[in-house]
């Protein structure tokens, strides 16, 4: 029995060991994504605020259909929040499709004021 664990333990090591960086990312982001979040994306042009969405769950990257490639750009869904004060308003009730660039200045972050 002491053997059969140990070999089980030496094969587990082996393995996390062998996975590249990013297939250790992917296997970290598929548990957070699992548990969810509560993302806030951050647009920016010319250094200012121009965009915030709201409550998002995850920030996936889009990969090509035939040959899974992975694409230039990231998408989600979340809640516009307008007047960029971290809370869905009577006006921002409907959760928004959104799509962003690899070019496109951003910042993905915890909402700061989650309780």
């Amino acid at each position: 029995m002491l053997k059969l664990t140990i070999s089980a333990m030496v094969f587990a090591v082996l393995l996390f060991t062998g996975c590249t960086q990013e297939s250790q990312n992917k296997f970290g982001r598929s548990i957070q994504n699992w548990t969810g979040t509560n993302g806030v994306l951050d647009i920016y042009m010319g250094g200012k605020l121009v965009q915030r969405f709201i409550k998002i769950d995850k920030l996936s990257t889009a990969l090509g259909t035939n040959d899974t490639t992975p694409r230039n750009y990231r998408y989600g869904y979340g809640y516009m929040d307008k007047n960029f004060n971290y809370k869905i308003d009577n006006d921002e009730k409907m959760k928004t499709y959104f799509e962003i660039s690899d070019f496109t200045p951003y910042v993905f972050y915890d909402n700061p004021t989650r309780k």
